[in-house]
């Protein structure tokens, strides 16, 4: 893990609020959240921090908190990338899929800075043997990140950059809860796999008919309505199987 994300052990009250800021930890059981409490630390994460490579063992879970969102990346031989899924507060990234820490098959990065929480994989692997809700749980998340990765697929393949683009902004508001995005368009454009001044063509498009605002380092949202209205499909079909997967999940 890069060296840009710092590690304390979490107090019992601060291990309260830290995971109210993280969605599924806030699902999880008093007793199963116990289980896990000894071995929780906070992190404070920074704008490209590497989680992994692409090969590397997964040692650690990180649950990202609040605003902070990472990129989950397929890196070719040729050091192109492109974004195949993002995490927020919604969920956690590392040994989730593969259940343990089996080596990874892309690089995660962390694209939207702030607070997360991190437990050692081999500790949630054990302490889900232990408790068959945490398992449920954490299968059913699982899947929707799966179902994530595959819609992205056919979304990069289908769809075209303006309903991309939209797409992402629209995960993206979801996971921020708020109106603002901390990122930049070159960001923006490495992530969907294309030229900076593609993105920048979108952009001003999108600004244009009134649905976002650029910035130095941020687009802010104006209109989601609309916004979904120009977005393809895709960010509503990911949304309705985490609703219907993991119902109990708090907005």
């Amino acid at each position: 893990m890069a060296d840009t994300a710092e590690l304390t052990t979490l107090g019992q009250t601060s291990l309260l609020a830290g995971c109210e800021g993280n969605r599924l930890l806030a699902a999880l059981r008093p007793s199963d959240l116990a289980q896990l409490a000894p071995y929780l630390k906070s992190m404070s994460l920074t704008a490209g921090a590497v989680l992994f490579e692409a090969g590397e063992d997964i040692h650690t879970t990180i649950f990202p908190c609040y605003s902070t969102m990472a990129s989950l990346l397929v890196v070719t031989r040729d050091g192109d990338e492109i974004e195949v899924a993002s995490i927020g507060r919604e969920g956690a990234i590392g040994g989730i899929v593969s259940a343990g820490f089996k080596p990874a098959y892309g690089r995660a990065i962390i694209r939207i800075p702030g607070a997360a929480i991190a437990i050692p994989t081999v500790r949630l692997e054990e302490a889900k043997i232990r408790s068959p809700a945490l398992h449920d749980l954490f299968s059913r998340y699982a899947d929707v990140l799966l179902a994530q990765m595959m819609q992205s697929s056919a979304c990069n393949a289908l769809h075209s950059i303006d309903q991309r683009m939209c797409r992402w902004l629209l995960s993206t508001h979801d996971r921020a809860n708020q109106s603002t995005i901390r990122l930049t368009q070159e960001t923006l454009a490495d992530m969907l796999g294309v030229q900076r001044t593609t993105v920048t063509a979108v952009a001003k498009a999108l600004q244009d008919e009134g649905l976002i605002r650029t910035g130095r380092g941020k687009i802010e949202i104006l209109d989601r309505a609309k916004l979904e209205r120009r977005a393809c499909e895709c960010h509503g079909q990911v949304e309705a199987h985490f609703q219907r997967l993991l119902p109990e999940m708090k907005v």
